[in-house]
């Protein structure tokens, strides 16, 4: 027999009764029933009950044993009585009784336990990570995880495409996040970075003729930690293709991604019509670029209904320039105790409320209540009634201001109300493309151009499009949203070196500094670059949402804290002298 295992814990069944079979794992739970030891006895694949009475010759020994101890058992298959089956796990018809025992790892007093679901502060889970992920959600997730990667590679082989790896330590370039700085030993005072993408890499596979790329991709990025993004790595499926349009890109990964979601939603809906929305309208109509459209609501503007009336505070913003009135409907949310908890939601968000208005059945007909209803009078109100498409029990929201300053707000109300109304439909993935993203923006307080989204996307309209307003220029980018989470980032590449160099010159990089920065991937551009594109698609992310997980950090084997610390490892740590000298350093700490 084996050393340490005839059969896991989740291979026995009521054929084996009778059997002589050894298992290894941990211990789960321990149950003294009047003499009568029962231990629920784990591995990775499952539970198997064994048990032990004064008969066995081991029978002290398993008395000593505790949670979390690792051990090994020889014993004999035994058929549970009809009445104690446990339905619930592929052993349940059996249990094995010990006659021998061996302790293979035993176990300190835990700092928190794996059986049961009690919650523990997030810094013990993450310092003792190798216990918490012995945990069987935790368990579950990393599984589920290792499923999908394993999916997405075989989906992509399927579609001709080879993975191919990139460089790890390489030179710094402006992602639109802060780069990880390696120093290197051999040249001192220089530094490598950890990339934040392969996007050089990938572009310049793509110009050495290889036609369709991907790889399961780590990039590293100085960030700062929100719960759905990790503060220093993560994992893409990255992908590039040469010889392609916006539209075929979109072909080939949907199937990819819609087949992923099918085979681990769970049974949930996933959309299979994507829909494609300009990144303008996205901002408008739900105040957000990862819009979630599992919720209806769809905000739009309603600035001409309050020109000139009664409502003040609306009608003397509107008299400045950029400003405008949008309205949130809320279907079914026409009563003034739900008025009251949105306004209060409002106030939460640092905004003195929301104005609103409601519309009620008072026996003869439907009226209009609420302060913005009185102030600017029937005719108004049934206009703005009529253009948002609600009726009696119905209710609408307004913000006001430069839409920059309150899309975000209201996009959060957006959330809240479809939430509150129980609108937005939980069992469902859908998934929207956003497209058409402004390459520039402008900074209000130093009026500088700079790059508002990825610096390599051609221009649309190409070289032609660069001469005239840059802050109307739209590039071939694209991103993927699902469920209010961006899933994906991608573009058609800027692969000419005339359009590049006037493009950077726009966001004030002069040709010199391109040169110095992206000389590897310009220089290749003049030796016959074809045009291609890709995108690249948040494993972390996809995971999180399969597995239906607020945080991140639920599905990643070994995570960082808040603050970017690994607690277990103790890291970031503090170099000694010697590997400072080695790298010509010295450390000087902010006051």
């Amino acid at each position: 027999m084996h050393a340490y295992r005839s059969h896991t814990c989740a291979e026995l069944n009521k054929d084996n009764v009778g059997d002589a079979v050894r298992l290894s794992g941990w211990v789960h739970r321990v149950r003294d029933h009047g003499g009568l030891l029962f231990i629920d006895l784990r591995d990775h694949y499952g539970i198997t009950q064994v048990l032990c009475d004064p008969d066995s010759p081991v029978f002290k020994d398993v008395e000593k044993l505790r949670s979390e101890w690792c051990i090994r058992i020889d014993g004999t298959v035994k058929a549970r009585d009809i009445a104690l089956v446990n339905p619930k796990i592929p052993t349940g018809e059996i249990e094995v009784f010990i006659r021998d025992l061996e302790v293979l790892g035993a176990s300190e007093e835990l700092p928190l336990m794996v059986f049961g679901d009690q919650e523990y502060p997030e810094e013990t889970r993450l310092k003792y990570r190798y216990l918490d992920l012995r945990r069987e959600k935790l368990q579950n997730n990393m599984k589920l995880r290792s499923d999908v990667v394993a999916s997405m590679r075989k989906r992509m082989w399927a579609n001709d495409f080879r993975e191919f790896q990139t460089p790890i330590i390489t030179a710094s370039s402006p992602e639109g996040a802060r780069d990880f700085l390696v120093p290197s030993r051999l040249h001192p005072g220089r530094f490598y970075a950890l990339p934040q993408a392969p996007q050089q890499f990938k572009q310049l596979i793509m110009v050495s003729g290889y036609d369709k790329y991907f790889q399961i991709a780590p990039c590293f990025r100085d960030e700062d930690p929100r719960a759905d993004r990790s503060p220093t790595d993560f994992y893409q499926l990255d992908l590039e293709m040469s010889f392609v349009e916006q539209q075929d890109i979109f072909d080939t990964i949907q199937p990819v991604l819609a087949g992923v979601f099918e085979e681990f939603g769970g049974g949930r809906k996933v959309d299979q019509t994507w829909e494609q929305i300009s990144y303008r309208d996205s901002a408008l109509w739900y105040g957000s670029d990862k819009p979630d459209l599992r919720n209806p609501i769809k905000m739009q503007i309603v600035s001409d209904h309050f020109l000139g009336s009664g409502f003040a505070i609306f009608a003397k913003l509107l008299e400045q320039d950029g400003t405008e009135i949008r309205a949130i409907p809320a279907p079914t949310g026409g009563s003034r105790k739900f008025c009251d908890r949105m306004n209060a939601f409002a106030q939460k968000e640092g905004l003195p409320g929301m104005g609103y208005i409601f519309w009620r059945d008072q026996g003869e007909g439907m009226e209009a209540a609420g302060p913005v209803a009185k102030n600017i009078g029937p005719e108004r109100t049934e206009a703005i009634r009529k253009q948002l498409g609600l009726g009696v029990g119905d209710a609408a929201f307004f913000l006001g201001g430069k839409p920059k300053a309150f899309e975000t707000v209201a996009g959060r109300a957006r959330i809240a109300i479809g939430d509150e109304l129980g609108l937005t439909d939980k069992d469902r993935f859908a998934f929207a493309w956003i497209v058409d993203f402004p390459i520039y923006e402008k900074d209000e307080a130093t009026g500088k151009i700079d790059f508002e989204h990825n610096p390599f996307s051609m221009p649309q309209g190409g070289m032609d499009a660069l001469q005239g307003d840059p802050l109307k220029v739209l590039g071939y980018q694209y991103d993927l949203a699902c469920n209010g989470y961006e899933l994906l980032s991608g573009a058609i590449r800027n692969h000419s070196p005339e359009i590049m160099f006037k493009a950077f010159e726009i966001a004030g990089y002069g040709k010199e500094e391109v040169e110095k920065r992206f000389g590897g991937m310009v220089n290749a551009f003049q030796y016959g670059a074809p045009p291609h594109g890709g995108c690249a698609a948040g494993i972390d992310r996809i995971v999180m949402l399969l597995a239906d997980e607020a945080n991140i950090r639920e599905v990643i084997m070994f995570p960082m804290n808040q603050r970017a610390e690994d607690l277990m490892m103790d890291a970031p740590s503090e170099p000694m002298n010697e590997q400072l000298r080695e790298l010509s350093l010295r450390v000087i700490l902010p006051d």
